[in-house]
């Protein structure tokens, strides 16, 4: 209160005070703070706006631009493989993938159990009908569990499954539109294990990061060598797509689309029924033989392409189980091997062409011969005999051999290897080929050249052994293999194979000769006059070939084995008029059995089989009987 006499101040320039500090006691001071902090919001929001129309307008716009549209990549399709006759080997057929966009289903199904209150529909119950239904419409590619636990994953987008049929996929996204479908394609393999070791394998590369494409690859066989030609060029559109994919295409928004262009389709030299045969009889010898596997080739004696080109097992692209090292190994054209004797046609050859000896010329052929620091022996025990040339090879007489090669000489044997293409890639296509081995000629000891003529110390796969004998059957020349004749573009055109390399490896005249000569290891005579394969001799038909037994190295010891052996057959069909070359190759068999020691049968009966098939005329004349031993 104020004192007596002590003037009293209007109320509205009282002063009060707050913890010491003065407050003023009108709504004025409010007013002016307020509006000062009004303006400044203002000013910064302006300066903000300012900033994004100014400065950052076009670079905002093109990043909602994006957000908002994809670029989806059109598949091509892949181009076909089929054999010589037309028959499919390899196709595309197409299916669809189906995918859910998990963020905008949630809202979905959230928005429509609120309208519908009644429906007593939620996510759940949602979820459940849609996961019984896929399980129903999916069988063997999704059960019902799994569709529920993807419709619960954290992620916004997932797969739910692939390779459905398209019908199928119509009938769900139709009563469940928020499941997605893409189309995509998958590759058909109609004979299974037929020719899979040639024509490999496609999928999908799940380790490819532009999943976006949507094409099939080629992972293995030609389905990998020649994947650029097969596989086409992808096309590509613009679209608007759901919030949280890059997939799910918003219907209707498709445009500037580019089409696809397919792939071209890919004709073999094979014959799918001979290559059937060829796997079939290899498999059952190989069982019979007990060896630990096997491979052979048939080839067109003139151009060198390739009928049938076979492991004793192989893996099924139709079956993910069989995807295995083993299975998938072409051992027929990665797997080298010491030949064995089937190698003295490089010695015939050469000492024939050189003039060394001829067929009839008399050989004196010690029981042992010593050759730098090594005894060689023949397979039989047998003293100073007399053979023929001709009879040299009949018999496979490495001592024999070993005589008309040092005629020769190491630099002139190795010039013959050469011109006959062992040690050299045969440039047929296929992943993994192997060259093969001839040690160099700078490294070559004394030994060195007691072992090569007879098929020992160097190695090739069963398509360069083949390669060998079809030079001979070809009056001299070698053809470069092939297993691709042409490919067919998609207007039709058909682009035939860039003509194979050729080599005159030796005169008309000479081929001729050898070819008479290997005529005699089929020959069936008394008193030493039997060549080694007598049992793969066709009734009605001249025959031409080798047999060979080259032993295996024993890992274990790093010394040849006395009991593991490569077994070898190389023949003509016929040898009067060469239709086809036969390259057969066992791993290891036992010895033991009938048809461990020698490959010869199963020539006859591929032989018999491509002389039915193709009705191969008969020869015209009887082989003729020929001396292989002399008696003194």
């Amino acid at each position: 209160m104020p004192q007596r006499g002590e003037r009293r101040r209007p109320y509205a320039a009282r002063v009060r005070k707050v913890a010491g500090r003065p407050v003023a006691a009108t709504g004025k001071g409010r007013y002016v703070a307020v509006r000062v902090m009004l303006v400044g919001v203002l000013v910064v929001a302006g300066l903000k706006l300012v900033q994004v129309q100014g400065f950052q307008a076009s670079a905002l716009a093109a990043k909602a631009e994006s957000q908002r549209t994809t670029t989806i990549t059109i598949p091509a399709k892949r181009g076909s493989i089929e054999d010589r006759n037309g028959t499919k080997l390899a196709f595309s057929v197409e299916t669809r993938a189906l995918s859910v966009n998990l963020r905008l289903m949630r809202k979905t199904w959230a928005e429509f159990a609120q309208k519908n209150p009644t429906k007593g529909q939620n996510f759940e119950t949602r979820a459940a009908a849609a996961a019984k239904f896929l399980a129903e419409k999916l069988p063997g590619k999704l059960t019902e569990t799994e569709a529920l636990a993807d419709f619960h994953k954290t992620q916004d987008f997932t797969y739910l499954a692939d390779g459905v049929e398209p019908s199928v996929a119509e009938e769900i996204t139709q009563k469940f539109p928020e499941i997605g479908s893409e189309t995509r394609a998958a590759r058909e393999y109609p004979g299974s294990t037929l020719a899979s070791n040639v024509v490999g394998l496609a999928n999908w590369r799940m380790d490819d990061p532009d999943v976006s494409k949507h094409n099939l690859h080629g992972l293995d066989g030609l389905e990998l060598t020649r994947d650029d030609d097969l596989a086409g060029t992808p096309g590509k559109m613009i679209a608007d797509t759901a919030q949280g994919s890059d997939s799910v295409v918003i219907p209707g928004t498709e445009r500037d689309a580019q089409p696809a262009v397919p792939g071209n389709d890919l004709v073999l030299t094979l014959d799918s029924d001979v290559q059937y045969a060829l796997q079939s009889q290899l498999s059952d010898y190989v069982a019979k033989s007990h060896a630990k596997g096997g491979s052979a080739v048939i080839m067109d004696a003139k151009t060198g392409e390739i009928y049938g080109l076979a492991d004793d097992r192989t893996f099924n692209p139709n079956d993910p189980k069989t995807y295995t090292p083993d299975l998938m190994n072409d051992k027929a054209v990665t797997t080298p091997y010491e030949p064995g004797s089937v190698n003295k046609l490089v010695t015939a050859t050469a000492a024939i062409d050189s003039g060394v000896t001829t067929p009839e010329a008399v050989n004196v052929v010690p029981g042992t011969l010593k050759v730098a620091d090594h005894t060689v022996h023949d397979a039989w025990t047998h003293g100073t005999v007399h053979y023929t040339t001709t009879g040299i090879f009949a018999k496979s007489s490495n001592i024999g051999t070993l005589l008309l090669a040092q005629q020769l000489g190491p630099d002139k044997y190795m010039d013959y290897l050469k011109r006959f293409g062992i040690g050299q890639n045969t440039g047929l296509g296929l992943p993994g080929e192997s060259r093969g081995y001839v040690p160099p000629r700078n490294t070559w000891t004394g030994t060195t050249f007691g072992n090569l003529p007879i098929g020992q110390g160097l190695s090739m796969t069963v398509v360069q052994m083949a390669g060998m004998y079809q030079a001979i059957a070809n009056n001299g020349l070698r053809v470069q293999p092939r297993i691709v004749k042409e490919e067919v573009k998609p207007d039709g055109t058909v682009v035939p194979e860039a003509a194979p390399k050729t080599e005159q490896v030796v005169s008309p005249q000479t081929a001729t000769t050898v070819r008479n000569m290997m005529r005699s290891v089929v020959q069936s005579g008394k008193n030493g006059n039997s060549g080694t394969a007598p049992t793969a001799a066709l009734e009605g038909y001249q025959i031409s070939g080798k047999t060979g037994t080259g032993q295996q190295v024993n890992p274990a010891t790093g010394a040849y084995s006395d009991s593991m052996y490569n077994i070898t057959f190389a023949g003509i069909l016929p040898a009067d008029n060469p239709r086809f070359v036969v390259g057969i190759w066992l791993d290891a068999p036992d010895s033991t059995l009938p048809a461990g020691h020698s490959a010869a049968p199963l020539f006859h009966d591929i032989a018999s089989y491509l002389a039915q098939r193709y009705q191969i005329p008969l020869s015209q004349t009887a082989t003729p009987y020929m001396p292989l031993q002399v008696d003194n």
